[in-house]
């Protein structure tokens, strides 16, 4: 199950649940490897089934149009 994308603090955050441990930890391995891709770091929150990411860019403490792509590349994450 998966909410939509919020801002929330000038970060864009999101909620996803996945079935179990494991999946989030794929889930989050998956978002590394985006986020290494385009050099730009989300906030990942993991509480066991339960991740929370928070994206915005740290120099100029707002969001910028690297952060929506990062989010388009999150979004894109199958499990």
């Amino acid at each position: 199950m998966m909410n939509d994308w919020i801002i929330k603090n000038n970060k864009l955050t999101k909620e996803f649940v996945f079935k179990d441990f494991n999946d989030s930890m794929i889930f989050i391995n998956k978002i590394a490897g985006k986020a290494e891709m385009l050099d730009h770091h989300p906030k990942i929150i993991n509480i066991y089934n339960k991740v929370i990411i928070e994206i915005w860019t740290h120099s100029e403490n707002k969001i910028t149009k690297l952060d929506y792509r990062l989010k388009d590349k999150i979004d894109s994450i199958v499990i």
